[in-house]
């Protein structure tokens, strides 16, 4: 069972919500808000949903599970055990959110983080909650990216030429799935894919000189993200220039993402780094990144984001010059940035960044 301390902060969120909004009661249908406020709980069953095969409705005095005879097992005794919980369980042929609503909620304002029958649908809004992590969440969090930065580590190390991209990833999954981590975006690109595409959907061409691979790895409902950079023979001089550039780039971001600052404002040091290092129109060919947590990204920054950075808000900046790419992701801890999905012994660039000194992952020499 959670703590009970991480239990009562997201309740207490919870009701502050509801005493801002005017509102009954909150449905948390989607698999991420469930995670988030079950401390960890799993209510989906394919990796890719958005929403679960079970929701909480929350009220001021009162918490419903929405689920159907299915799934009420493992939910109770799996994601939720020991939660004092009311239920509202459906037949499989007879579930459903509007029927539950109708059922629980007559009368009341709901807010809603999907679509449902008179309630009033807010996600956005609803995300917010869950930003700020809470010190139970940080030691989660800590220890996944320790272990997501040893898989995709270990899997670069694993990875060899005459391989297909397929195989590769296949590597990388398998280190996931073995350390209990959901592999829920795997992308990996060799040689002119690289190149030619930031976004590579794994495919059977084969690795001759270089590779990079991508994660996205969850655990009770965290993400954490990484990008590593293999290359098969000397480093050619071109990659090696655009690589010193790119982690330039990424510790300018990693270095500005402190709380209270505009998240524009760290968008804005991003570019002003790709400028400075002669790359300045390369941003515009990706995104760069932005907040993490419960999702692989909450909203992608731009030089409009008016949002603040929050007291131990995770971010995954992912700054890309074609051909290469660095990432990992940080807890914006009121003591600084922290990188929590190193891999050991993997090789580092060491980069000045103000006051600051990073380790950004450098291209492994095979």
């Amino acid at each position: 069972m959670p703590e009970r301390s991480e239990m009562e902060e997201k309740q207490r969120r919870v009701e502050e919500f509801l005493e801002a909004g005017g509102y009954d009661a909150l449905l948390l249908a989607r698999s991420d808000n469930f995670a988030w406020f079950s401390c960890g709980g799993q209510s989906f069953i394919a990796l890719a949903s958005e929403t679960g095969a079970g929701a909480l409705l929350i009220e001021r005095g009162r918490k419903v599970l929405i689920t159907n005879a299915i799934e009420r097992g493992r939910l109770l005794d799996e994601e939720l055990p020991g939660w004092d919980i009311c239920e509202d369980i459906s037949p499989w042929v007879d579930d459903g959110l509007d029927k539950a609503l109708a059922r629980l909620a007559k009368g009341k304002q709901v807010a809603s983080d999907v679509p449902a029958a008179g309630a009033v649908a807010c996600p956005a809004e609803i995300a917010r909650l869950r930003w700020s992590l809470t010190p139970e969440e940080v030691d989660r969090y800590r220890a996944l990216g320790r272990e997501v930065g040893e898989a995709i580590g270990a899997a670069a190390m694993a990875a060899e030429p005459g391989m297909t991209e397929y195989e590769a990833a296949g590597i990388l999954s398998q280190q996931c799935w073995s350390r209990g981590i959901q592999p829920i975006v795997v992308l990996v690109a060799a040689d002119e894919r690289i190149r030619k595409y930031r976004h590579p959907i794994p495919t059977a061409n084969p690795i001759r000189e270089t590779l990079m691979l991508v994660i996205c790895g969850r655990r009770h409902g965290l993400i954490v993200s990484a990008t590593r950079m293999v290359c098969f023979g000397p480093i050619p001089e071109e990659l090696r220039r655009k690589h010193d550039a790119t982690v330039q780039v990424d510790a300018a971001y990693i270095s500005h993402t402190v709380p209270g600052r505009r998240v524009g404002d760290v968008f804005h040091a991003g570019l002003e780094a790709y400028a400075e290092h002669g790359f300045g129109e390369e941003w515009k060919l990706h995104h760069q990144g932005g907040p993490t947590g419960y999702a692989p990204r909450d909203y992608r920054a731009t030089a409009a984001s008016e949002e603040k950075v929050l007291p131990n808000q995770a971010f995954a900046w992912n700054p890309s010059i074609t051909g290469t790419k660095s990432e990992d992701t940080i807890i914006a801890t009121p003591e600084g940035p922290e990188i929590i999905s190193a891999s050991p012994g993997f090789p580092a660039i060491e980069v000045k960044a103000g006051d600051l000194t990073l380790a950004r992952p450098d291209i492994l020499p095979r």
